[in-house]
């Protein structure tokens, strides 16, 4: 893991007007509380602009449903909003206006397999912050500016307090890799950093694997047993 990027900012920024314009358009509609309630303390809500069947309180970041993906009311008049999404080009799986209110915080915590090396990624757009956010990824302060772009690799521990007296507020695009994706983010570091490296498994390990995937008794599981005799 020590040679995978913990974080980009991107060499582009957002207006900082349009982004707080269209962020007041939908300040007075209802948001919800995130789902991972024993992870924060304090206020910390979302609303969807774009989901799984386009409810704007449908905030899960990943979701097995066959629903449509695609915009919400939410995102209906926000103008500005829709340029940035339209330029991004590729596919959205969540995106997401999230709230953390003065004085919350966001316990360090990882997400399951949400770096860039996986295949899928998370952008962050500051939209409101202060100087009194701390975000910490493995240990390292990240300072992410209004109107900025960044990825972080969400795989590696990370936290966040809003010590400040407002709201900090980002918009926050799940993706999913492509092409396109992969000249943004090797303009900014080398393709081997994108690389998860190949766990190294014991001899007694291998041999409790094997024993498992011989009871499965499938093409792939005989595959998968000549793979690791290797």
């Amino acid at each position: 893991m020590d040679k995978l990027v913990r974080s980009i900012k991107f060499p582009f920024v957002f207006s900082k007007e349009l982004l707080v314009l269209d962020t007041n358009k939908v300040l007075k509609r209802k948001w919800t509380d995130h789902y991972n309630s024993n992870d924060y303390n304090g206020k910390w809500t979302s609303i969807a602009l774009m989901s799984k069947g386009g409810k704007s309180n449908n905030i899960n970041a990943f979701s097995n449903s066959t629903e449509e993906f695609k915009p919400t009311d939410a995102l209906d008049f926000c103008d500005y909003f829709k340029e940035i999404l339209n330029g991004f080009l590729f596919e959205k799986i969540s995106v997401r206006l999230l709230n953390l209110g003065s004085g919350a915080e966001v316990k360090p915590h990882r997400d399951h397999c949400l770096g860039y090396e996986d295949g899928v990624f998370r952008l962050h757009i500051p939209i409101i912050t202060n100087q009194e956010v701390e975000f910490i990824l493995d240990g390292q302060r990240l300072t992410m500016n209004e109107g900025e772009c960044w990825y972080f690799n969400a795989n590696f521990l990370h936290s966040v307090k809003n010590g400040g007296d407002k709201d900090r507020i980002h918009l926050v695009i799940d993706g999913v890799r492509n092409e396109w994706t992969d000249k943004l983010f090797f303009r900014e570091a080398a393709v081997d950093e994108f690389v998860k490296p190949t766990p190294v498994i014991d001899e007694d390990q291998k041999k409790l694997i094997i024993a498992e995937l011989l009871k499965m008794n499938s093409p792939i599981a005989n595959e998968l047993i000549n793979n690791l005799k290797k």
